[in-house]
């Protein structure tokens, strides 16, 4: 759960992330929301959203974070149909620097995608949700085990199990810049499996075509 709230002591709006109470008996669930806690901690950068305070106590589990005034980089899309390159590029840069400052401190995003890249409306891009990224040494699960971040966006490595770097991110953003000015994704399925697969096997279709 996503909560707004006003910070008393400060008098700012903040958004409250909990973990919902029948996940908070669930092993993964927990270990990933610490996780997330503990990765989006030591980050600080314009294009992150930022974290306030953080507890993972038995009780009650919860970050608390910038709230940010604007739309999903997905809603923008669904929008526009299709950015201009000059507009597609900007975002990529801004989405490419938030990425470089957690990988400076070898954290792995692993879910970038447009639902997780939030758009001000200043022109700002926020780099959001840290939900299942992991320290770039810790061990990784494969597709097969359990599914890792958004299919459509998955990079080859992670798809065919062999864990995620630094460079999957690259991979999920190059994604993502290809729907910014096509309008589409370069591969969809009914099956998730089979999505995961072609990014593995196949090749796109050139954005030009």
């Amino acid at each position: 759960y996503v909560f707004k709230a006003r910070c008393t002591l400060l008098n700012r709006y903040v958004a409250i992330k909990m973990l919902r109470e029948d996940m908070a008996h669930d092993e993964s669930f927990r270990d990933n929301f610490k996780k997330e806690a503990q990765a989006v901690a030591m980050l600080s950068h314009p294009n992150i959203v930022n974290i306030y305070d953080v507890s993972v106590r038995d009780n009650v589990k919860y970050i608390v974070m910038e709230y940010v005034e604007g739309i999903t980089l997905k809603e923008y899309i669904e929008k526009k149909a299709r950015l201009s390159v000059k507009e597609a590029v900007s975002i990529a840069i801004q989405v490419s620097m938030g990425i470089e400052a957690a990988h400076k401190n070898n954290i792995v995003h692993r879910d970038i995608k447009p639902q997780n890249i939030m758009l001000l409306e200043n022109g700002t891009i926020k780099v959001a949700d840290f939900g299942i990224a992991r320290f770039s040494h810790s061990e990784s699960r494969t597709v097969t085990e359990k599914a890792i971040g958004s299919v459509h966006y998955i990079s080859p490595e992670q798809a065919s199990g062999h864990g995620s770097t630094e460079k999957s991110d690259i991979y999920s953003t190059g994604i993502m810049l290809y729907e910014l000015v096509t309008g589409q994704l370069p591969f969809v399925s009914a099956s998730s499996v089979s999505v995961a697969m072609m990014h593995v096997s196949s090749e796109p279709a050139m954005p030009s075509s």
